[in-house]
């Protein structure tokens, strides 16, 4: 009589088995296409994922530490940022986090001229004021200005008025409804994001029916502004929600503390945590990201791009060649 086989014990060797390939379906779904952007003289697709670079006229910004407060390197960073293929420049006179005051006429002695001065260099790129001011929005539009990007979730009430009265976009934040310049202290919410959905579709709805044009109009989530780190991962993991809105998703992640904190990191060490972010935010539907790297994040999103169907390669050798 044969012997009954051994039992098997955890020490039992097993034959090992294919692993099952994922399914695309497995993929968070792609978020559902919106219409056209229009910013200044350009138009957007809805495929588009377009890089907004970041040069900060302040002595004392948290990532260059005043590296482009000059106005000549100011200009200069402008041109890297051209080169590299960034298509909106955003530029600050007041750094978020709380310092010395900075008043309106110092903001506008920053980023004043200056707006008058990129736009001679650059007749066709979008240029963005970050500034909660309508004082300083009113004159940076005169010089030129296509979006005003209000940080601070509408504090001033006017600086929609005044994007509708010149023509330009306007960003819509969620600042956790704080006062400008404000470090978040233990914040609550019930749902981060039905707060950030609420308050970001509830300013840009306002801005269009003040007359702010609705292709003209971006929320952001407010990534670190009147959160924790835990509530801006939460707020990219949503992101969809945000989408669904039907407003265009920007997003000003780059080199952010809830990078630095996920992965306990300095400032200068937070690129690979953004890039992620950035990946992430471009499959789940962000259209626009603010950005410190530019060529960096560029990269990130054509291979995002091209992943999701969008962008074919740039070039074509292996098993053509």
């Amino acid at each position: 009589m044969d012997a009954d086989p051994p039992e098997t014990t955890a020490l039992t060797p097993r034959t090992p088995t294919a692993p099952t390939a994922p399914s695309p379906t497995d993929l968070p779904p792609l978020a559902p296409r919106q219409g056209p952007l229009r910013l200044g003289r350009r138009v957007f697709g809805p495929s588009e994922l377009v890089v907004m670079a970041i040069v900060n006229r302040t002595p004392d910004s948290f990532f260059d530490r005043g590296a482009t407060y000059g106005e000549a390197a100011a200009l200069d960073a402008v041109d890297r940022a051209v080169e590299d293929g960034a298509e909106i420049i955003d530029i600050g006179g007041v750094k978020a986090a709380p310092g010395g005051e900075v008043s309106p006429a110092e903001e506008l002695r920053r980023v004043g001229g200056f707006v008058a001065a990129v736009r001679a260099r650059h007749p066709d790129l979008v240029i963005s004021v970050d500034t909660w001011r309508a004082a300083v929005g009113r004159v940076v539009a005169g010089e030129g200005a296509d979006l005003l990007n209000d940080a601070w979730g509408g504090v001033d009430p006017q600086l929609a008025e005044v994007a509708a009265e010149f023509g330009t976009g306007l960003v819509c934040t969620h600042a956790g409804h704080l006062p400008p310049r404000t470090r978040p202290h233990r914040m609550t919410y019930d749902d981060v994001v039905a707060d950030i959905v609420t308050t970001t579709t509830g300013l840009a709805e306002r801005a269009a029916s003040l007359g702010v044009r609705a292709d003209a109009v971006l929320i952001d989530p407010g990534h670190d502004f009147g959160k924790n780190s835990r509530h801006s991962l939460e707020a990219t993991r949503r992101l969809p929600e945000l989408a669904a809105t039907g407003w265009p998703v920007l997003v000003a992640m780059s080199n952010k503390d809830f990078v630095g904190e996920t992965l306990d990191t300095g400032v200068d060490e937070r690129l690979e945590g953004t890039l992620a972010a950035t990946a992430i935010s471009a499959w789940l539907g962000a259209r626009v990201f603010r950005a410190h790297q530019v060529a960096a994040t560029l990269r990130t999103l054509r291979m995002v791009a091209a992943i999701r169907g969008d962008a074919d390669l740039a070039v074509a050798r292996r098993g053509v060649v």
